[in-house]
């Protein structure tokens, strides 16, 4: 007989903090390439194209919608904060600059990432809205990206 020990390696334990209620009826769509920089900030016009604005850069974009974005980031943020992002699109001009709040995290001991999702705020004119052009480029690239297998959700979160 053999004193051989077996070890079983723990699977890493996750952690997913969810805030508030949340509704998808957006379709999720994965733009192969796409990555994602964001600021805490509110960031102008003017300021757009200034690397220093941005607090993490190309972080790999998972999956978006035209309600929303997820990515694999390294820094944990707040639930609720205010946050903007910009989101590079291969074969692109133009980055999308969009609004929006941290609605949920998930991180997993032992690996240094730290999914994010953020819904972004409403279309429209006014303070704190996103101009409706976004949701026209938004729904080109879910159809030029969603699969038939492509979920369409309608589900709430209660916390």
């Amino acid at each position: 007989m053999s004193d051989k020990k077996t070890t079983k390696q723990a699977k890493p334990k996750a952690t997913t903090e969810y805030k508030g209620k949340e509704r998808r009826v957006c379709r999720r769509f994965e733009v192969p390439g796409a990555t994602v920089s964001y600021s805490l900030k509110k960031i102008l016009s003017s300021d757009k194209e200034k690397d220093e604005s941005w607090e993490e850069e190309f972080c790999p974009v998972e999956n978006m919608s035209c309600g929303g974005i997820r990515y694999a980031g390294k820094k944990p943020l707040t639930i609720n904060s205010d946050i903007t992002v910009k989101i590079l699109i291969p074969g692109e001009r133009t980055p999308l600059i969009i609004h929006g709040l941290v609605r949920w995290l998930s991180t997993e001991e032992d690996i240094e990432v730290c999914r994010t999702g953020i819904q972004f705020n409403p279309y429209g004119e006014g303070t704190g809205k996103n101009y409706p052009g976004l949701m026209v480029k938004l729904l080109e690239l879910e159809h030029k990206f969603a699969t038939p297998e492509s979920d369409i959700t309608d589900y709430e979160i209660d916390s």
